[in-house]
């Protein structure tokens, strides 16, 4: 049985303009990545800053290895990335993260030690000796990850880590965190990057208005339906119909989206050549059944491919028609 890293029952943080979170039961295991997810204003910060023992709930408790949050014990368990930073500007980021050792209890020359490696690791490598107020935004959120990583802790709270990152600097935060499950710790991710919470977490959760909508598993929230598309030369609007009443399967004509696809070649018009082909297949027996349907007929088939449920898709379908408390907490 997987050790409870964070057993959160019931945490509640009511605040007298109806902000803040309430009830929120969530359980994540030793060396599990978890995505919390949610609209601006919907609370996640709130439970965040409970976690780390920032400001004190209203009703309910949580247990970081089984130590009551905001004690000494359950401070010794986490880094903590914030979404809003500031490091002294006049301090070179080697000092700041010393800094921050000393504030974990970490002597002097245990947290000198590490500076090298922790600067190599998150991309600052000789820009250590640098003062921060010559740091940019991204530069500044990387030396953040490493105060985070100064102790070595075995619970990393991180909120928004990517978003003052290029591009390559998102993916270098992301191959980071892929390193740091692996070697066991437990990863509490506050993101609005979706990607990032695709390819790094287990499981996630979706709060709104401060209380959780949703929660699973990331894979069977991708796979939740397996929709295939089949790319087809040489298709004549009669051949539609046959297929759907043949197969039994309710085939449609499809617009694929670029993430998946090559849409140059198709058209939503029946009367061209080169179209796609969708629907939601059961198994992949009835897909083979599908593509010797259309081979037979003699028609050519150029592709096909399963088709995921997207986070976005699952995230924006969850909110839907829902109100939101607005982008402050």
């Amino acid at each position: 049985m997987t050790t409870a890293a964070i057993d959160i029952q019931n945490l509640t943080k009511e605040y007298s303009n109806g902000k803040g979170c309430r009830n929120v039961t969530i359980t994540i295991g030793e060396g599990e990545a978890f995505g919390f997810l949610g609209p601006n204003g919907a609370g996640k910060s709130t439970l965040v800053k409970m976690l780390v023992g920032l400001i004190m709930p209203t009703n309910g408790e949580a247990r970081l290895f089984g130590d009551p949050i905001g004690s000494v014990a359950a401070r010794k368990h986490i880094g903590y990335l914030p979404e809003l930073y500031r490091y002294q500007e006049w301090l070179t980021g080697k000092e700041v993260i010393e800094l921050h050792g000393r504030l974990c209890g970490m002597a002097k020359e245990e947290a000198h030690a590490r500076i090298p490696m922790l600067l190599d690791r998150v991309g600052l490598g000789s820009r250590g000796k640098d003062r921060v107020k010559h740091y940019s935004k991204g530069m500044q959120q990387r030396l953040g990850l490493a105060c985070a990583l100064v102790n070595d802790p075995p619970i990393l709270f991180l909120d928004e880590p990517s978003s003052a990152l290029d591009p390559v600097g998102r993916m270098d935060v992301r191959r980071l965190l892929q390193e740091l499950k692996q070697e066991g710790k437990t990863i509490f991710l506050n993101s609005h990057l979706l990607e990032e919470v695709e390819t790094i977490c287990d499981r996630i959760a979706l709060l709104n208005n401060g209380v959780i909508l949703r929660h699973g598993q990331v894979h069977e929230v991708l796979y939740a339906q397996t929709r295939w598309r089949f790319k087809i030369g040489g298709f004549t609007p009669e051949i539609l119909p046959w297929l759907v009443e043949t197969s039994g399967i309710p085939l449609q004509l499809s617009i694929p989206d670029a993430a998946h696809t090559d849409t140059e070649s198709y058209s939503a018009e029946p009367s061209l050549d080169t179209v796609w082909l969708e629907a939601i297949i059961d198994n992949e027996e009835q897909v083979g059944f599908i593509t010797t349907l259309i081979v037979n007929q003699g028609m050519t088939l150029y592709q096909v491919q399963p088709v995921r449920e997207r986070l976005e898709e699952w995230f924006m379908e969850a909110v839907s028609g829902l109100s939101h408390r607005g982008e402050h907490e």
